[in-house]
C-alpha cells in the first residue's frame, strides 16, 4: 500500500498548492518577525517530535523486523513513552489514572464491537448467509467488477456511520470470500478497503478527523465550514479509489 499512499500525499500537495497559487491569501508569505524566529520554532518543534519518533520507529521496527509480535511490540511502546514521561518529569499518578481509563474506554468499545461483530457474523455463517449471498452474487450477469463497485459503495456508507474497525469486522468475512472467488487478489481488496476507509474519516456526519479538527480551530471555524472544506480532499481520495480499481498493478506492484 506504499503506493497509493504516496499517490494520496502528493494529491493532497497538489491540490493545496493550485488553490495557494490560486489564492495566495490562503498561504500567506513568512512575515518579518516569523523568519526571525523561525529557526527557534523550528527547533523546538523538531525536538518535540524526536521522543514519538523514536518510540514510534522502536514499535514498527520490532514487528516488521521479527524481533516482537504485535503485543509485544504494544508493550515495548508503552515502556517507552513511560520513560519519556518520566525524563521530562511530567509523570504523575493523575495522569496515569487518565491515561489507563481512556485506555479501557478505547478497548473496551473495541472489543464490544468485535463481540458484536463476531456474534452477527457467527449467527449469518450458521444460517447458511454466506452461502447465499456468495451463491446469489456468483451468479448475476454482470462483471466481476460491477460487484467489487457494489462492494464500495456498501463500504462508503457503512464508514459514513460507523467506526472502520466495526466496518471490517461486519464486511470482511462476507467480502473476501466472494472476492477471491471472483479471481481478484485479496491483498489488493484489503488496500482498496483502506483507502476506502480513508474516505470515512473525513466524510459527514460522523468523520472523525473533522470533529479532531474542530477541537483545535478557532472558535469562528464552523464545524460545516471544515466540512465543506474537505469535500476536495474526498474527491481525491475517491479518484484515488477509482484508479487502483481499474489499474490493480498501481497497488500490486511491489507484491
Amino acid at each position: 500500500a506504499i503506493t497509493p499512499a504516496v499517490i494520496l500525499m502528493l494529491s493532497y500537495i497538489g491540490y493545496v498548492l493550485v488553490r495557494c497559487l490560486r489564492n495566495p491569501a490562503m498561504g500567506p508569505p513568512m512575515t518579518e518577525a516569523d523568519r526571525t524566529e523561525g529557526f527557534a520554532n523550528r527547533w523546538q518543534a523538531l525536538k518535540a517530535i524526536v521522543v514519538p519518533g523514536l518510540i514510534a520507529v522502536l514499535v514498527l521496527g520490532s514487528i516488521y523486523g521479527g524481533v516482537a509480535s504485535v503485543t509485544e511490540a504494544a508493550a515495548m511502546g508503552v515502556f517507552g513513552v513511560l520513560l519519556a514521561v518520566v525524563a521530562r518529569g511530567e509523570f504523575s499518578l493523575r495522569t496515569m489514572h487518565e491515561s489507563l481509563g481512556q485506555t479501557l474506554i478505547t478497548c473496551g468499545m473495541i472489543i464490544w464491537i468485535g463481540i458484536g461483530a463476531a456474534a452477527l457474523v457467527g449467527v449469518y455463517n450458521l444460517m447458511g448467509g454466506n452461502r447465499f449471498i456468495s451463491g446469489m452474487i456468483m451468479g448475476l450477469d454482470v462483471a466481476p467488477i460491477v460487484i467489487i463497485l457494489v462492494m464500495m459503495a456498501i463500504l462508503l456508507v457503512l464508514g459514513m456511520f460507523l467506526d472502520w474497525i466495526g466496518v471490517a469486522m461486519l464486511t470482511l468475512p462476507i467480502f473476501v470470500p466472494i472476492v477471491e472467488q471472483l479471481g481478484y487478489s485479496p491483498i489488493w481488496f484489503g488496500i482498496l478497503f483502506a483507502v476506502n476507509m480513508q474516505v470515512s474519516f473525513l466524510s459527514p456526519p460522523f468523520g472523525p478527523a473533522a470533529f479532531y479538527l474542530k477541537g483545535v480551530a478557532p472558535p469562528e471555524v464552523s464545524l460545516k465550514d471544515i466540512f465543506v472544506s474537505l469535500l476536495p480532499f474526498i474527491a481525491l481520495q475517491l479518484c484515488v479509489l477509482f484508479a487502483l480499481l481499474f489499474w490493480p498493478d498501481m497497488a500490486m506492484w511491489l507484491v
